[in-house]
């Protein structure tokens, strides 16, 4: 089971996002908490609160809904932050000209999954058994040999 959590419109760009969002990639949710607590970017007190809100989702459906989640076992599975929409501005320049500078927005995005006992990922809902199909293989095709080159025979030389 996943749970996911989004923050749109954040006015950071993607590229220091990313830098905090790698530092908690995999991890446990506890250790990634901890993580984003000593982390010394701006930035991180977004994504602490953007990994609250995707705890608070599991523990929702864990409460409400009836599925059974054990919170201890979530891990970060992915954590994204892609470009949002641009601010075109311009700055005053020498001489009267303009130079335009771009100020970037993110959309930050966290997943959260279930680990087992054994650190393996949990696959499937208790109850619900996937079955998988297989494709049918495709017969090999035998590969011809290369064409042998022609040999060129000598010219004959002309006759005076």
């Amino acid at each position: 089971m996943e749970f996911r959590a989004e923050a749109r419109y954040m006015r950071v760009t993607p590229q220091k996002a990313r830098l905090v969002l790698d530092l908690i990639k995999g991890r446990r949710v506890e250790e990634a908490r901890n993580t984003l607590l000593f982390t010394k970017k701006r930035v991180a007190a977004t994504v602490g609160k953007l990994l609250q809100s995707a705890i608070d989702n599991a523990n929702f459906l864990s409460s409400e809904k009836g599925i059974d989640v054990d919170l201890d076992g979530l891990y970060v599975k992915n954590a994204i932050a892609n470009d949002g929409p641009r601010f075109k501005r311009i700055r005053p320049a020498p001489q009267g000209r303009a130079f335009r500078y771009v100020r970037r927005m993110t959309h930050l995005e966290i997943v959260l999954a279930e680990r087992n006992k054994s650190g393996a990922p949990v696959t499937t809902v208790a109850g619900e058994q996937k079955s998988v199909k297989t494709a049918p293989a495709k017969p090999k095709v035998k590969a011809k040999a290369p064409a042998k080159k022609k040999v060129a025979g000598k010219k004959a030389t002309a006759k005076k």
